[in-house]
């Protein structure tokens, strides 16, 4: 007969019948024998696919609540097990564990009977010995108290492993913060070094064996823990398995990886290289998982982006570090570890473990940039308390990365962070919520205009990452143009816009990969045109007969890109030069350089190019009443000007698909009549051009959103300007199909509440449109 055909039954009653005469008489003879037995037992069901199914027979069998009972007289009502009863722990640990791997009945048959909740707390009673704050060294354990809280690791692993019963309720218990304070503990990454000349080399094999078995089997218990969670809830739906306490625990080790890092060389390489590489792996492991952790976490859950704001660490004994300074520490001083020079790892499995590294940099800016970006955080991560570093000292680092990147490139000396000056140009953007943030950075001490306007972060060779987050942040600065001097001044005085015109930004061969990048551009030249005319002249006079102006450039964009949202800001800009064009006051004096410069701008922008864009804004956003009243008011002053009347008055009737503009003998056939099935999306009407949007204003009924009595209002008084400096058949035309829907207009409003001025505004413009008698 095969050992894997032994009958284990007869082991299981015997340990059954230990159990009750242990609960009477607590002898060491018995727990000898529970110990021999346990071990036999737990080895015979380390075989899973045996020709006889034992773990299904002892499933059927009292053995779930014999271990549990067993395990709970072991412990004498304490978390942990005294010297003289770790073999008979550890023995039962290992055939809980092995009795319900691969085996979802057993699994269920331990959970019912509380047997994971007691290995729980045997861990979280090892966890309660961790010194507070916590001891840079490892936590000092016996080797029969590694293997107890290794295998008991390994059991919760075994017993959750696709198994979603027996996760939730060690979700329940915050297993996964228990497991990591223990591991972190027990393996503090890089530790065993100092420990690597111990006079026994057998002693510390076996120890730190154990010890990187713990870190192992912690990390993969993490996994299982996270796997096979509802993909349908959001990250804040699904019961949070791992609590953002465990951020000190897995920050504080970060450091280990930056200088000083230990010699490229190790004893142990030559002793034991199996075992060198195991440790310098187990270390590497630690650091990927939490960053991976972290970034992933940072992504998804609020209340960690909250607490990465606010919690600290003990990188060292009694020191508190802010986790947050952890990180940007690693970001910008961690390394390779000189280990990995090592003539035991060759060039490929050195470059791959290089790869890793930096993939696991990207990882924590990514999570630096989201708490950045959490609104919530802004009081913790802008601090006014110190003149000397407006913002505090995150800002202060920041805004050094920043300027470190250009000194390091103009110097041509050291390597190039570009991804400092990412992440630094990412966060720095997501903190800008306000007006006195915007106005700090572009002010000494920082005055960062300069610098963020350096041909080495906007020009046609700058990585487009770099550029994204350099033009974010220039975006977000700029929407706070017309609330603070500082900030259109100082960057008028960089020639922004034309740096931004000159670095291919809005080229068509840029269409590719930056829709994003040219989007931040386009927000900067809206924000900048809205500010000051200074800024307009800028985007719309040509400095450079080799190249188009900056408002050409969006122009050219606009026409050319599929993007509505390209297509929308893209059109804002002109908006924003219009207003600033037509609001400027004017002066007397013909020879005023300003009034020339205006004028020119003005006669630039009176062309078929600049009024069909401005309609094709209204348009398209039917669902978008403020960007319909931006368009309205544009073309309103538009149509001020003598040669802008006829401009808009055809460009309202050119269709949004690219057709020709109606000719002026054609019907126009709009909200007299209901629109046709293919005018219809989701069963509302689909304006063709400007004029059926304008209509559909007036109307205000089957719109995808109810349009304010104001810009109502701004369409009538559209319509009354519009005939100051247009005459002739196409105005007719629009008469005849806008004058109907204003009369139910002013029908249906007449006793509306509310609605007084567009009834006004309606009756006004019927007035006007009224046929003039004749003269005699």
């Amino acid at each position: 007969m095969t050992e894997v055909s032994i009958d284990l039954i007869p082991l299981e009653r015997l340990l059954h019948d230990l159990a009750a005469s242990i609960r009477k008489t607590d002898a060491d003879q018995s727990w000898a024998t529970v110990e021999t037995t346990s071990r036999e037992l737990a080895n015979h069901l380390r075989v899973r696919n045996a020709p006889v199914d034992n773990h299904t027979i002892l499933g059927k069998t009292e053995l779930p609540q014999t271990l549990t009972s067993l395990l709970s007289l072991g412990l004498h009502g304490c978390h942990i097990p005294d010297d003289n009863r770790t073999g008979a722990v550890l023995e039962i640990l290992r055939v809980g564990a092995n009795f319900c791997m691969d085996h979802n009945e057993n699994r269920a048959a331990l959970l019912e009977v509380g047997f994971p909740q007691s290995v729980m707390a045997i861990l979280e009673g090892y966890a309660e010995s961790i010194p507070s704050p916590p001891n840079a060294k490892p936590l000092p354990l016996s080797i029969p108290h590694l293997k107890i809280v290794r295998t008991s690791i390994g059991l919760l692993l075994n017993a959750s492993i696709g198994f979603d019963l027996v996760k939730f309720r060690l979700t329940s218990l915050e297993a996964a913060l228990t497991i990591i304070k223990l591991s972190s503990t027990l393996y503090p990454p890089t530790a065993w070094i100092s420990y690597v000349n111990d006079p026994s080399k057998d002693a510390f094999i076996e120890e730190w064996d154990l010890r990187s078995g713990i870190s192992n089997w912690a990390w993969r218990t993490m996994s299982a823990l996270k796997d096979g969670q509802d993909e349908s809830k959001s990250p804040s739906q699904c019961l949070q398995i791992i609590n953002p306490d465990v951020l000190p625990w897995i920050t504080a080790p970060l450091l280990k990886f930056c200088p000083p890092q230990p010699a490229e060389s190790s004893p142990l390489a030559d002793w034991d290289s199996d075992m060198f590489d195991n440790l310098v792996q187990t270390d590497f492991d630690f650091l990927e998982e939490s960053c991976t952790l972290i970034e992933s976490l940072s992504l998804d859950v609020e209340d960690f982006r909250l607490e990465l704001a606010r919690a600290s660490c003990y990188p060292e004994d009694t020191k508190a570090v802010p986790c947050l300074t952890t990180i940007l520490h690693f970001i910008e001083y961690g390394a390779y570890p000189p280990l990995w020079k090592s003539p035991i790892f060759d060039d490929a499995d050195r470059k791959n473990k290089e790869k890793a590294f930096d993939i696991c940099k990207a990882a924590l800016i990514k999570s630096v940039v989201e708490v950045f970006g959490e609104e919530k955080n802004e009081d913790v991560l802008w601090n006014d308390s110190d003149p000397a570093h407006p913002g505090g000292l995150f800002v202060e680092r920041f805004v050094q990365w920043i300027k470190g990147y250009i000194e390091t490139v103009e110097a041509r000396s050291g390597s190039y962070r570009d991804d400092m000056a990412i992440c630094a140009s990412l966060s720095l953007g997501n903190l800008v919520r306000k007006v006195n943030i915007a106005a700090a950075l572009l002010s000494p001490p920082y005055s960062l205009a300069p610098i963020l306007s350096s041909l080495h972060f906007i020009s046609p060779s700058t990585d487009i990452k770099l550029k994204h987050g350099i033009l974010g942040l220039l975006k977000h600065l700029s929407q706070f143009s017309k609330l603070s001097p500082i900030i259109p001044t100082s960057l008028a005085e960089v020639g922004i816009l034309e740096r931004i015109a000159a670095s291919g930004i809005w080229d068509e061969k840029s269409d590719a990969m930056a829709d994003v990048i040219q989007l931040s551009a386009i927000g900067v030249a809206k924000h900048m045109c809205n500010a000051s005319l200074d800024h307009t002249f800028a985007l719309v006079l040509p400095n450079d007969k080799n190249r188009p102006t900056g408002l050409s450039q969006i122009l050219a964009l606009i026409k050319r890109s599929d993007s509505v949202s390209i297509k929308s800001e893209g059109s804002r800009v002109l908006v924003n030069v219009v207003k600033t064009l037509w609001f400027s006051e004017r002066t007397l004096d013909a020879s005023d350089d300003r009034q020339k410069k205006r004028d020119q701008c003005i006669s630039i922008l009176l062309t078929p190019e600049c009024a069909t864009i401005l309609t094709g804004l209204i348009a398209r956003s039917n669902k978008y009443p403020i960007l319909v009243n931006e368009g309205i008011v544009a073309i309103s002053l538009l149509s001020t000007h003598k040669l802008g009347g006829p401009l808009v008055v055809d460009a309202l009737t050119v269709p949004l698909n690219g057709e020709a503009p109606l000719s002026p003998s054609a019907s126009i056939e709009v909200a007299s009549s209901l629109p046709t099935p293919s005018s219809r999306n989701d069963g509302l009407p689909v304006p063709r051009h400007a004029l059926d949007m304008l209509i559909f204003v007036l109307r205000n009924v089957d719109n995808p959103v109810n349009f304010p009595v104001e810009v109502r209002v701004n369409t009538c008084t559209f319509f009354l300007q519009l005939q100051r400096h247009a005459s002739g058949v196409s105005l007719a035309k629009i008469r005849e199909a806008v004058i109907p829907v204003v009369q139910q207009v002013v029908e249906d409003s007449e006793d509306v509440e509310g609605e007084e001025k567009l009834v006004k505004a309606a009756n006004l413009l019927l007035e006007s449109w009224k046929p003039q008698p004749s003269s005699a």
